[in-house]
């Protein structure tokens, strides 16, 4: 064999090894950055998402990120960290005032509840009076913010006047209406569905209170949001997450034996408690944002600002329809 022949082959079979290559390369999945507190709702659908290949099926790869507590996410984000989180889009709106591209996709529509023990007497708002409420947050909660505001128009009265609020972090709220020593709390969706499963009983939910505020339909609180530039920088297909996280909440709208799979993350205290968390996730299961959704934001957020002024929402913070992702679905 001579020198050119050999040249000619060697040259042929670096060619074949490196075309080769290439479609590996080509075809690589996506990563797609998610934050999650761990044991919160989004473990259960990041638990779901992964058991039922959704994240294979979409084409991505997802990593998760950890995070201490729900205020660590934002913080993940703007460092970029993380390519998406799930947050309240009205932190998105304030970063939107202030010139952020942040985008927004419902995640759940699910809220808080005011809850009252099985045996109490109270049967509405006008029956606090003169009573203790829990309330998980500090003062400017949005929830509690709209409570008062929902007093203010169906009792003439601010119910921070006329009830004592106690305020605390959302499971400190809990064991202390367990314990007896509220007569009442306004907490969390995650943390109320374990009350109900324990014999607590619903007196007011969220969505009531904001609709009762002329706020109709009560737009999802809850959702996706991401950076547009930093997902275009990256190439982060965020449409493949949410088309994921849809097909997630199909199996958790439809299966059971999906969220036995979910009992070690939920650690439910008893059968009941996991059948009214199981309860109050399905009735949260959103599937898009709506024109109509964007007209009751804009009156939320007018509502909050009104209320809250800019301690609650921040200064200078304007409505901006753009904030919300319309093409899911």
């Amino acid at each position: 064999m001579t020198l050119l022949r050999r040249r000619e082959i060697l040259v042929a079979g670096t060619a074949l090894v490196a075309a080769s290559a290439l479609p590996r390369a080509a075809f690589a999945a996506p990563t797609i950055v998610l934050t999650s507190v761990k044991f919160g709702s989004v473990s259960w659908l990041i638990e779901t998402i992964r058991a039922e290949g959704l994240d294979k099926k979409h084409g991505f790869d997802l990593k998760i990120l950890e995070v201490a507590n729900n205020t660590a996410g934002p913080v993940a984000l703007l460092a970029g960290e993380a390519d998406v989180i799930v947050s309240d889009w009205t932190w998105a709106m304030r970063q939107r005032s202030r010139g952020g591209d942040l985008k927004f996709s419902p995640y759940s529509s699910a809220l808080g509840s005011l809850m009252v023990p099985k045996d109490s007497a109270v049967q509405s708002l006008a029956d606090l009076k003169g009573k203790k409420i829990g309330v998980a947050g500090t003062g400017i909660d949005k929830s509690w913010i709209l409570l008062r505001a929902y007093s203010r128009k169906i009792l003439g009265e601010d119910i921070s006047k006329i009830a004592e609020p106690v305020f605390g972090a959302a499971p400190l709220v809990t064991e202390e209406f367990r314990s007896g020593r509220l007569d009442a709390c306004l907490n969390f969706w995650t943390y109320a569905a374990r009350l109900a499963g324990g014999g607590a009983r619903q007196v007011l939910s969220m969505s009531e209170v904001i609709t009762a505020l002329d706020v109709s339909p009560a737009p999802a609180l809850v959702g996706f949001i991401w950076s547009e530039k930093a997902v275009l920088d990256k190439q982060v297909p965020v449409d493949k997450l949410l088309a994921a996280a849809d097909d997630a909440n199909v199996v958790l709208a439809t299966s059971d034996e999906a969220w036995e799979r979910l009992r070690p993350l939920i650690k439910p205290a008893s059968d009941a408690e996991l059948v009214a968390i199981k309860s109050y996730f399905r009735a949260g299961i959103t599937k898009g944002w709506s024109e109509q959704d964007t007209a009751s934001a804009d009156k939320l957020t007018k509502l909050l600002i009104e209320l809250g002024d800019t301690e609650l929402v921040g200064d200078g913070t304007r409505f901006d329809p753009k904030l919300f992702f319309t093409a899911r679905g």
